[in-house]
């Protein structure tokens, strides 16, 4: 009785260690995903031309892709805060299997939203540093720099969060597998 005891309490220290580092992604995809739309949404800059009177205005307003990846990363970053006390309660109840059920549902729709958006905002920020000589669509980060850095800096701050939600989401399996 001893022996099962042991593998026993061995299990549920896994089911302990998985919610822990559950919520540890969670909280850092959170991080990636809120300061990717907030460098995104803060992202302008003005060029003058011939005078100060005359400006191009480069914001991320202007671009539907863009405005996707705002709103895609800020639906996550809400998703993943209001998920937070569950992963919480994982923690304290790891045995918990429907909630932990039910997350892992939610967690594959997030990161599909969250791939999505930062994916379309890739594509525009790769045509604005490459540009397509084919159809004349000449590298807007030539004059632009800055508008450019700040939102490719976004991408990667987003695209970390998708490994961390992946992550997640894998954790989540192995603990519904490992079950008591």
């Amino acid at each position: 009785m001893a022996k099962g005891n042991g593998v026993e309490r061995k299990s549920h220290a896994v089911q302990k260690g998985v919610s822990v580092m559950d919520l540890i992604f969670r909280i850092l995809a959170l991080i990636g995903t809120l300061g990717s739309a907030f460098a995104m949404a803060t992202t302008n800059q003005r060029l003058p031309f011939f005078n100060s009177f005359t400006q191009f205005k480069a914001r991320y307003r202007d671009i539907p892709a863009f405005i996707f990846f705002v709103a895609a990363n800020g639906i996550v970053s809400a998703y993943l805060l209001l998920s937070l006390p569950f992963s919480f309660f994982h923690i304290l109840r790891s045995s918990a299997q429907r909630t932990r059920l039910i997350l892992m549902f939610f967690d594959m729709a997030m990161l599909v939203i969250l791939t999505a958006g930062a994916s379309a905002a890739a594509a525009i920020v790769y045509l604005a540093h490459i540009g397509n000589p084919n159809w004349n669509w000449f590298s807007f980060c030539r004059q632009f720099h800055s508008f450019c850095e700040r939102s490719s800096g976004s991408l990667i701050g987003s695209f970390v969060a998708v490994i961390f939600m992946t992550l997640v989401i894998i954790l989540a399996g192995v603990a519904l597998a490992r079950r008591p």
